[in-house]
């Protein structure tokens, strides 16, 4: 009885081992410039006359072999790791290039120096009313609102403009002891400067001098007081209606001047250290496309938003044709550099020059007078600007690093089983690291026994 084949898994097919073998070589040949091993494997060309210390696996490093001989893992050669103190140049974090193997590995350096970074931030926000230009016009006696000379919100008005006519007994009250006290005057008698004490009682329920004036010219109290306007600007809301009664310090307008505004931004707490007072602010509103106007910083809040991880910037602006409304949502640019410091401007360096894995940060330096030997050294980074990141500690002016190619230096040492980025102590790699369920070597000895006992069926 003929049974059909069993279908195998692709990695347990007789075809795939030489594939893997096969490909292994071919990427060795290109990686070494056509030899059997490729330069960024080795520490030196002279360390390839050096004594082997064992032999290990591209791909597992944990394997040490005393011999040459295929990976027990993926079946790949195994490649020499030579003793350093025979030869090899550098120290344990140091790795040696031929030209040729610097050009398959595009490497390419660039000088630490010293310059004042440019940082471009972009934030959004809305455009608000100038909180230290706001005013209200309060009852500063209690009584009855007779006529609204303003009567709904929007309205543009100045200072001295007439807002309401209030009806007050209290006020009427203070009207008549004026005119008896001037009465009293005129008769060559005040006693105690009543006078000056009456006028400054009308004065701080908001009658002017003039209205006093006025008042003792026609020689009748005024049944209804006049409130005006103490600033110019636009009536953003209406507290009362005519016919209200309202008591003392209740608010009947609120206006604000609109010929400065705030711009409220919002900025990431990652560009903080980009943003001071006085700084220049590009912004665009919706309303004008094409348009920008300017500001200044002029705060920036010192409490993080713990819903947005934000913090509030406040742009001063101004707006003398009132183009600008309250609430108009906008786009705003900061273009900042970094503060100098005592010795100059900050070190910087290109930001592909760093290898980071979140708590460290390595650069390759390139060893002086050797243009092939690299040293892994671990620096302390400041923040990104743009295309550099500024050097807290590790790096000096006029050192060279390496801009292109880092990681593969670092994962050449890390064949090599030197301190690299991601094994900074160095040695073999965790013995856990596997890139496959099954070892390919116990694959190749369980699947002939299989196919053979389909044949016998």
């Amino acid at each position: 009885m003929t049974t059909s084949p069993v279908a195998y898994p692709f990695y347990r097919r007789r075809w795939f081992v030489p594939v893997v073998v096969l490909a292994a070589l071919a990427i060795g040949y290109f990686l070494g410039g056509g030899g059997s091993g490729g330069d960024l494997a080795r520490v030196s060309e002279e360390a390839t006359q050096s004594k082997v210390r064992f032999w290990t696996c591209s791909m597992h490093p944990q394997i040490r072999q005393p011999e040459s001989g295929l990976c027990p893992i993926c079946a790949m050669d195994l490649i020499p790791v030579y003793d350093e103190d025979s030869g090899g140049k550098g120290g344990p974090r140091s790795l040696t290039l031929s030209e040729t193997a610097r050009n398959l590995a595009g490497i390419q350096v660039a000088t630490v120096e010293r310059r004042s970074p440019e940082v471009e931030i972009r934030m959004a926000g809305k455009v608000e009313v100038d909180e230290t230009r706001l005013g209200t016009i309060t009852a500063r006696m209690p009584g009855r609102i007779d006529r609204l000379w303003v009567d709904y919100t929007g309205v543009q008005v100045r200072e001295g403009d007439s807002m309401v006519d209030l009806y007050s007994p209290e006020l009427i009250s203070a009207q008549e002891e004026l005119l008896q006290v001037a009465a009293a005057g005129s008769a060559g008698s005040d006693p105690g400067g009543m006078m000056d004490g009456v006028r400054e009682k009308l004065r701080l329920w908001g009658v002017s001098g003039d209205q006093i004036d006025e008042i003792l010219r026609r020689g009748t109290p005024s049944e209804h007081l006049t409130l005006r306007s103490p600033m110019s600007g636009v009536v953003l809301d209406r507290h009362a209606t005519t016919g209200m009664y309202v008591t003392t310090g209740m608010r009947i307008y609120t206006i604000a001047d609109l010929s400065h505004v705030w711009v409220t931004l919002d900025a990431y707490e990652s560009d903080l250290v980009w943003i001071r007072e006085g700084q220049e602010v590009r912004f665009e509103v919706e309303a004008y496309p094409g348009e920008s106007f300017e500001g200044q910083v002029a705060f920036v809040d010192p409490v993080v938003n713990t819903h947005t991880r934000t913090v509030r910037v406040r742009v001063e602006a101004a707006n003398p044709d009132s183009r600008l409304k309250p609430e108009m949502f906008v786009r705003a640019v900061l273009h900042a550099g970094m503060p100098e410091e005592a010795d100059g401007p900050p070190l910087v360096v290109p930001a592909t020059a760093p290898l980071i894995t979140g708590k460290r940060a390595v650069v390759y330096v390139q060893s002086p007078g050797d243009g092939g030997t690299f040293d892994g050294r671990e620096v302390v980074l400041g923040p990104r600007a743009g295309e550099h990141y500024v050097v807290a500690d590790g790096l000096y002016e006029g050192e060279i690093v390496v801009v292109n190619g880092a990681f593969k230096i670092d994962s050449a040492l890390q064949i090599l089983a030197k301190p690299s980025m991601m094994n900074p102590e160095g040695g073999a790699a965790p013995a856990g690291h596997h890139h496959g369920a099954h070892p390919v070597a116990d694959e190749m000895e369980s699947e002939e026994p299989s196919h053979a006992g389909h044949a016998h069926e």
